[in-house]
């Protein structure tokens, strides 16, 4: 398949944010009105788009349903959405899909419940992602106020051959920071499953792009970007000729 870039909306209370280590205290707002936001990054070649509910990830159930509705109507039927944040049951997950979501992404529940996700990957084929976030290597819950025992590796090996469509690896300890992605730990996992692997947290530049769709062979299938896209440090329209570039070398 082809290398998938594929930029971030997270919520708050409505808006578009961004979270420093996903310390919720220390956030940035990029725009209140989500919809036109997903409208703005749909208007370019896009494949896919990311949303995370911040809210729901730390009430243990989705909460900012209105703004998640604006956004798949403001990228239209073409482009598909990934939601995570707060999905914990099996009437979660078909609620999200119901409002036109895509692909969902089970995160808690994966290291809490790992059979909810097997059943629901069973239920849903290819509509369901696994949500692994780490730091240091250990999975972090309950949006990632909570750093498990359990390390990423292992729980990335216990979905192998249930049915799900991805894995998104996100490096904490990178997220929101702009220092680049934990690739070698990304890859280090990507290629220890048979899971097409996302990479996510901390992508800083157009070359830490560059560098993840150069792996798409050890299994790293896109990238998730987000405060970049929001400061101007990756041009999306260059970004996305880049990715084109590799693929055709």
């Amino acid at each position: 398949m082809p290398f998938e870039l594929i930029p971030a909306i997270d919520l708050m209370n409505g808006s578009c944010v961004r979270l420093a280590q996903g310390v919720y205290e220390d956030k940035t707002v990029y725009g209140e009105n989500p919809g036109e936001v997903a409208a703005g990054f749909a208007a370019h070649s896009i494949r896919r788009l990311h949303v995370v509910d911040l809210d729901g990830a730390k009430a243990g159930q989705p909460v900012n349903t209105p703004a998640i509705e604006a956004i798949v109507a403001g990228v239209g039927p073409n482009i598909p959405v990934q939601l995570g944040g707060g999905i914990r049951d099996m009437d979660a997950v078909a609620r999200a899909l119901d409002v036109g979501i895509s692909r969902v992404i089970l995160g808690t529940v994966a290291l809490r419940e790992p059979e909810l996700v097997r059943e629901a990957a069973r239920k849903y084929p290819n509509q369901i992602v696994v949500g692994i976030d780490a730091r240091d290597g250990r999975v972090a819950v309950e949006g990632w106020l909570d750093v498990s025992d359990a390390r990423a590796t292992d729980l990335a090996k216990s979905f192998e051959d249930v049915g799900v469509a991805a894995i998104v690896y996100t490096d904490i300890s990178r997220d929101g920071m702009l220092t680049g992605p934990n690739l070698e730990a990304t890859v280090e996992l990507a290629r220890s499953v048979n899971i097409p692997v996302i990479v996510s947290g901390g992508v800083s530049c157009e070359d830490d792009i560059v560098a993840a769709a150069k792996e798409s062979e050890s299994g790293i299938a896109g990238i998730i970007v987000g405060k970049a896209l929001y400061t101007g440090a990756v041009d999306l329209p260059a970004a996305l000729s880049a990715i084109l570039a590799v693929e055709g070398a």
